[in-house]
């Protein structure tokens, strides 16, 4: 067990030992430290103190104090750029929706067991003595830490906040743990009867920028909100994604679904690679995650099945009408479907344009970060540009265009993904684990120096204004006409642009 505390931890929990409290490591924390991982946040829960304000006068010589969380018990300290959430051991009891309806009570007198038991998880509900280095273990959070299960303590204050769903979630896909049985059919039963609806979208994206970027396979709990319901009430445009079919000679996986959790991980391990070397951000990784996510919503709009008798079937509007078509046992087009790789043709024709409109809706429906969004529908929109282009041998014009619609390094990282992320193929690149068609593209983009960014134009406003031209409405019909003209190659300089310019326009 990692015990490498911060000294000023140490030196505090000395002070507070020399006046009759104990200060002891709550949480995360104490999960992370019997896992040998690193811990990045350090909540000290304090016991045998009188007051909030006995805390604070010993804590204030440390470093600057942060009464923010008072009403709640918790007394946040900086010291230098480091923060450190200190505490009183506190219940609490819903009274009302949402993570602010509770009436806390805070009591520097009660006992690990009782404080431990509002907490979600066995394995979050352990404290670690940091003086004596004894763990404490109320709940059985160390066996079910070494036997790799997600439980929870206690049904009601389980179901008293409804984000411990989401949260069950993340943990379950980054620690690859079982959710034990009984705490899948609560948070089952939660979802049943519309708890989540209370969640501010806040609260539920950062449970999933915590599973997009934290778990090694998203797709764990991507699987658990297909299996509680989560999908089918909340999240209609992933729903859509199941039993939708896709062609077995370039998807011997499955359906859109299954394709895309694959995608998803293999993103991850892009990322991870990727990362190592080129130090990618965490807000770049999760707008290159969710662009993954979402690459093919538009495949169960426009996804068409030719059958051997060459009828067209309409995946859309068979999905519709299915539960009709099961009580029609005769119906020769449900039985075909039910045997899908023997139709002659399965096709998503437009699916990347088709996909924008759900990626947004989506999209909005976890987040009102507009910039954000707006920088992962070109992504959707264009995913399938690096392995279409490297087929067609696309032109200069074409690659520096596209640098002008999306970020052709981000491209081709979210067209790998989408590569991988699938079965065994006789498809170009499959066994090497290389893929050629973004090799290539990221090549052609590097000479062509639009890699991460479009051509910058040889010529602005201003140089027409230097050629005495007066600025007017047709200014921007010239600079369009010139940089469509630099972008298939027609000039390489300054000079050759305003000869043109000089020779056509005045």
């Amino acid at each position: 067990m990692r015990t490498d505390l911060p000294q000023t931890v140490r030196t505090i929990t000395e002070v507070l030992h020399r006046k009759g409290a104990r200060a002891m490591l709550v949480g995360g924390a104490v999960r992370d430290m019997l896992m040998e991982k690193a811990v990045k946040d350090y909540d000290i829960e304090v016991y045998g103190l009188k007051t909030l304000e006995a805390l604070e006068a010993v804590l204030s010589s440390f470093g600057s104090v942060n009464q923010v969380g008072k009403s709640f018990g918790i007394v946040k300290l900086r010291v230098g750029e480091e923060e450190y959430d200190f505490s009183f051991p506190r219940t609490e009891q819903k009274t009302g929706k949402g993570h602010r309806g509770f009436d806390v009570t805070v009591d520097g007198t009660l006992s690990f067991k009782a404080a431990a038991k509002r907490r979600d998880f066995t394995i979050n509900a352990m404290g670690y003595d940091i003086i004596s280095g004894e763990v404490l273990d109320p709940y059985g959070g160390f066996d079910d830490l070494k036997r790799g299960v997600l439980r929870h303590i206690d049904d009601a204050t389980f179901v008293e906040d409804p984000l411990r769903v989401y949260r069950a979630v993340q943990f379950a896909a980054r620690f690859g743990f079982n959710v034990a049985q009984e705490t899948a059919r609560l948070c089952q039963k939660m979802v049943d009867e519309g708890m989540l609806e209370e969640l501010p979208k806040e609260r539920i994206f950062e449970e999933w920028r915590k599973l997009l970027l934290k778990a090694p396979k998203p797709s764990v709990g991507f699987e658990l909100m297909r299996e509680w319901g989560i999908t089918k009430r909340y999240y209609p445009e992933l729903h859509a994604l199941i039993g939708c079919p896709q062609d077995p000679k370039w998807h011997p996986e499955g359906d859109v679904w299954v394709h895309t959790l694959m995608a998803l991980d293999a993103m991850q391990g892009e990322l991870k690679i990727k990362n190592e070397k080129l130090k990618i951000s965490d807000k770049q990784k999760l707008k290159l995650l969710f662009a993954v996510l979402c690459h093919d919503f538009g495949k169960p709009l426009t996804t068409t099945i030719e059958l051997e008798n060459g009828e067209i079937v309409y995946w859309q509007e068979y999905n519709k009408n299915k539960s009709i078509l099961k009580e029609m046992h005769t119906n020769t087009i449900y039985h075909s479907l039910f045997t899908i790789h023997s139709a002659k043709h399965i096709r998503a024709i437009g699916h990347e344009k088709a996909g924008i409109e759900p990626t947004r809706t989506f999209l909005y429906r976890l987040t009102n970060e507009h910039d954000f969004i707006e920088t992962i529908l070109p992504l959707v929109e264009h995913h399938l540009k690096p392995s279409q282009f490297y087929a067609q041998g696309a032109k200069d014009g074409a690659i520096r265009r596209l640098a002008t619609k999306v970020n052709i390094k981000e491209l081709v990282l979210v067209a790998t993904a989408d590569h991988f992320g699938r079965g065994e193929l006789k498809a170009q690149g499959a066994g090497s684990r290389e893929y050629l068609s973004g090799k290539w593209l990221i090549s052609r983009a590097e000479e062509l120096e639009v890699k991460e960014k479009p051509l910058k134009p040889l010529i602005q406003g201003r140089d027409l204004i230097a050629l005495g031209m007066k600025p007017s409405p047709r200014f921007k019909e010239i600079l369009e006409d010139i940089y469509q003209k630099q972008m298939d190659g027609l000039f390489n300089t300054k000079e050759e642009a305003i000869a043109y310019i000089t020779h056509h326009f005045c």
